[in-house]
C-alpha cells in the first residue's frame, strides 16, 4: 500500500497511526460508462437518463427548487472527485489512508431502463468504477452498484464482481423507488445468500427519498434546509426492513452498512423495538433475539461528525459498528482538516476505541 506519511500538523491522534473514510465519494462520466458498452447500446443508455432525470425533475426536491441549489464546500469541483491520481493526492493532504467511496451516478435507478442492453449497462457501469480504483485498489474502494430488478442477474453481477476482487457492494436503500418489493421479501433470498457467500458488505447510502418529496415541496427554505435533516432519520424504514423481519435470521453473515444515515437516532431506536418486546406486548415472529441483537451483529453505522453521540452514546450503540467518514467532496466533508477535527471529537476517548471506529472496523468490515 502507497500510503504518505501525514504532516506533523494532521498527526494528533495518539494511538492512532492510519485513519480510513468509510463514506467518501467518486464522479464518474456517462461517457466512460459508454466506452465499457458496445455503440448499439449507446441510444438505448442514453434514453434511460433522459427518462430518469426527466422524472428527477419533475417533482419532490428537485422541482421546488430547481436552480436554486447552492451548495459550500472546500472539496466540491475538485480534480480528486473525477481523476483517482489527484484523489490520492487529496488523501494524504488530509492524512486519510483508504477511502471506500460510492458514486455521485445511482445507477441503479436508470440502467433497469433500458430497453436493450441493462444487464450489459449495468457491467459497463461497474467497471467504470473498477478503472477509478484500479490506480491504487489497496486504497481506492469502490462500492459496486447492484440493481435489484432481475434478482437472476443480480446474483450474476455479485458472482462477477465477487470474483474480480470486489470489496464493497451498494444497493438502493428504498426498493420500492425503483418499482420492486420490499427486502423482507423472499424474492430477494437468492441475493442475500449469494452476498453472504462472497462475504462482502452491503452499503445503504442514503440519498434521493420520494417518502420526503412533500415536505421538499413545501420547504420554504434556501437549499431545503428544512428537508435534509428529515432525510438520515428516515432510513427507520430501511432499517426495520432488514432488523425486525427475520432476514438476519435466516441469513446471519450478512454485513450491513448504513451509510451517512447519522447515529442519535439509532440509539433510541433499538431501545424503542426492543422495548415493544419486552414492555408493550409486541412480537417480532421471524426473531428468536431481540432486534439490538441483530444490529450489533450484522449492522454498521458511517459518521461524520457526531460529538455528542460518540462520547455519550458510542457504548449503546457499540464502539464495534461505527465507523468515521470523511464525506468527500460534500459540503459536509472534514477535508483537508480530518485529523483535527477527529481529535476535536474523540477528546477522551480511549485510544483503543478510537482505533477500532477509525480504522479497525472498517478493515474488519470490508476485509481491507
Amino acid at each position: 500500500m502507497s500510503v504518505t506519511t501525514p504532516s506533523a500538523s494532521q498527526s494528533s491522534l495518539p494511538g492512532v497511526d492510519r485513519i480510513i473514510s468509510s463514506d467518501s465519494h467518486v464522479t464518474v462520466k456517462h461517457r466512460q460508462v459508454k466506452e465499457h458498452l458496445a455503440s448499439k447500446f449507446h441510444e438505448d443508455y442514453d434514453s434511460a437518463v433522459q427518462r430518469f432525470f426527466a422524472a428527477f425533475l419533475g417533482g419532490g426536491a428537485a422541482k421546488a427548487n430547481q436552480g436554486a441549489m447552492k451548495f459550500p464546500g472546500r472539496a466540491l469541483g475538485r480534480p480528486g472527485t473525477y481523476d483517482p491520481n489527484e484523489r490520492l493526492k487529496d488523501m494524504d493532504t488530509d492524512g486519510v489512508d483508504t477511502e471506500v467511496m460510492y458514486c455521485e451516478l445511482s445507477a441503479y435507478r436508470y440502467l433497469y431502463m433500458m430497453e436493450r442492453g441493462s444487464f450489459e449497462g449495468t457491467r459497463a457501469f461497474n467497471d467504470t468504477l473498477q478503472d477509478f480504483s484500479s490506480v491504487d485498489p489497496q486504497r481506492l474502494v469502490v462500492s459496486y452498484q447492484i440493481p435489484i430488478n432481475d434478482i437472476t442477474f443480480a446474483v450474476q453481477e455479485v458472482q462477477r464482481l465477487a470474483a474480480n476482487g470486489a470489496k464493497s457492494l451498494q444497493l438502493p436503500v428504498f426498493p420500492r423507488e425503483v418499482d420492486m418489493p420490499d427486502y423482507w421479501e423472499p424474492i430477494y433470498d437468492p441475493l442475500w445468500a449469494a452476498i453472504q457467500e462472497a462475504g462482502i458488505p452491503v452499503c445503504f447510502h442514503i440519498g434521493l427519498n420520494t417518502a420526503v418529496d412533500d415536505i421538499a415541496k413545501r420547504d420554504p427554505t434556501p437549499n431545503l434546509a428544512l428537508t435534509i435533516p428529515c432525510i438520515p432519520p428516515s432510513t427507520t424504514e430501511a432499517l426495520g426492513m432488514l432488523l425486525l423481519t427475520g432476514v438476519l435470521e435466516r441469513f446471519p453473515d450478512l454485513k450491513l452498512v448504513f451509510v451517512e444515515s447519522g447515529l442519535g437516532w439509532v440509539a433510541w431506536y433499538l431501545d424503542f423495538v426492543d422495548d415493544m418486546v419486552l414492555t408493550q406486548g409486541y412480537e417480532y415472529p421471524e426473531l428468536k433475539e431481540l432486534p439490538s441483537f441483530y444490529f450489533h451483529r450484522n449492522i454498521s453505522l458511517t459518521f461524520i461528525k457526531e460529538p455528542d453521540t460518540i462520547q455519550h452514546l458510542r457504548h449503546k450503540l457499540g464502539v464495534k459498528n461505527l465507523m468515521w467518514s470523511t464525506d468527500y467532496p460534500h459540503p459536509p466533508t472534514s477535508w483537508p482538516e480530518s485529523r483535527s477535527v477527529i481529535a476535536d471529537q474523540f477528546v477522551g476517548v480511549p485510544p483503543d476505541e478510537q482505533a477500532l471506529m477509525l480504522y479497525g472496523n472498517a478493515k474488519r468490515v470490508w476485509n481491507l
